[in-house]
């Protein structure tokens, strides 16, 4: 095997406390460094980017759903190079690819009056080809890849209290995704787009050094088990949790119910929390709200979502993953009807309730219900798959979100066609059982 500690200079077999609350830790981080290329972060330079390019609405939103759509197209390879290579190495040139897409992003503006210039022509197909391609560089390996990756790394060194620790993290990501907006446009407002772009690439850098050093693929590459035994238990351990693990490949997940049930219901959560991100100044300002309220809404929707997210996993240990399945489509309709009725401030009770449950289980879906359902050893192929579902949701969002405003005047009739798609959720969710 090869040396999994090579060009380290740490040692986790040497560690003087169980590895993976390191990797709980870095893991926990890595995801945090995705927020560059997750529509969290994207949504806040959506305005001052667009003006700047000479691009409409519809054109930008356009622009983000190809790129993501291409975006897509590769993420579930990428599924399959985590079961070869392992989270170090795929995290590592993940990370460096988003840094460097970030530069390419700050120089947007001159690249384009570049080819304007050389091309002797003045359109906004420039500028929407050359955005459309940064954006699939960013949605691939921010959104897609360091987040796949920083995820199963953690929940591959640990199995019983897998949602015990899953809720630690969670909660670690809710907070930084939820403050990100007035954080990212606090630098912007201070330093500009570029310069904003330009400084969250040099952190990026400055991570993978880092994601060289603390990754690690799995305990038993060290001679470790799983939730920390005992060194002179580990091969009993290590068997027992092998013998325990139910390890599905990617071909014989897809025959199951579950995976497409729980797969969609994700896919739900892209699609409705990237739409209303991407758009969330524009949303409320239709209702006459201002952008300082907008973002607003994030903190108690964080809140929420950081109490269901550690109540949800801890009991995940415990009690049977089709209740979250059903929790979720819940959270989905009060999301809906609350998009639907925004001008009430029941509505808005509503939405910011229904994204809270969503935000919250979706943590704990994504990274805890796949192992516990289908195993570990091919936990890359299977949550490389279910990324997919999640990038396409997230890439139709935004045009279908704009769509909506710009033919009728109004965000809230996206809701119609979002409890169409949970009613059939619910009807064919109702045999679901775990594989």
């Amino acid at each position: 095997m090869q040396n999994p500690n090579k060009y380290s200079f740490i040692k986790p077999e040497k560690s003087p406390i169980f590895y993976g609350y390191i990797v709980l830790l870095v893991g926990s981080i890595g995801i945090l460094a995705s927020i560059p290329g997750q529509t969290v972060g994207v949504s806040v330079f959506t305005d001052p980017v667009k003006d700047a390019l000479g691009l409409s609405r519809n054109q930008f939103s356009n622009a983000y759903m190809l790129g993501t759509l291409l975006s897509s197209l590769l993420v579930t390879k990428a599924g399959f190079l985590f079961d070869k290579y392992g989270a170090r190495s795929v995290a590592f040139f993940a990370t460096l690819f988003l840094g460097f897409s970030l530069l390419l992003f700050s120089i947007s503006e001159k690249i384009s009056n570049f080819f304007k210039s050389i091309l002797a022509i003045d359109t906004w197909l420039i500028p929407f080809i050359l955005i459309t391609i940064l954006f699939f560089f960013i949605r691939f390996s921010g959104q897609g890849v360091l987040t796949m990756t920083s995820r199963n790394m953690v929940m591959m060194w640990f199995n019983k209290n897998r949602g015990k620790i899953n809720s630690i993290s969670s909660i670690t990501v809710s907070l930084g995704f939820s403050s990100s907006p007035i954080l990212i446009n606090k630098l912007i407002d201070e330093n500009g787009w570029e310069l904003s772009w330009q400084l969250l690439a040099i952190c990026l850098f400055i991570f993978s050094f880092f994601i060289v050093q603390f990754y690690r693929n799995k305990p038993e590459d060290f001679g470790l088990s799983p939730d920390g035994f005992n060194s002179i238990d580990t091969s009993k351990s290590i068997k027992a949790v092998e013998e325990i693990e139910n390890n599905l490949t990617l071909e014989e997940a897809k025959k199951t119910r579950a995976f497409w049930m729980f797969g969609l219901i994700l896919a739900f959560n892209s699609f409705f929390i990237t739409g209303f991100t991407f758009h969330i100044v524009s949303i409320f300002a239709s209702q006459d709200y201002t952008k300082s309220q907008a973002i607003a809404v994030f903190l108690p929707i964080s809140i929420i979502a950081i109490s269901v997210s550690t109540l949800c996993n801890i009991l995940s240990d415990y009690i049977n993953h089709k209740i979250y399945l059903y929790t979720m489509i819940l959270g989905g309709i009060l999301a809906s009807f609350g998009l639907l009725f925004l001008s009430t401030t029941f509505g808005v009770y509503m939405l910011i309730g229904g994204l809270g449950l969503l935000g919250g289980l979706f943590s704990v879906v994504n990274a805890v219900t796949w192992p516990r359902y289908f195993g570990r050893k091919y936990l890359g192929s299977i949550t490389g798959k279910v990324m997919s579902f999640l990038v396409i949701a997230s890439a139709v969002a935004p045009s279908l979100f704009s769509y909506c405003f710009t033919t009728f005047n109004t965000y809230s009739y996206i809701s119609y066609v979002t409890l169409a798609f949970l009613l059939f959720l619910i009807i064919a969710s109702i045999k679901v059982e775990k594989p």
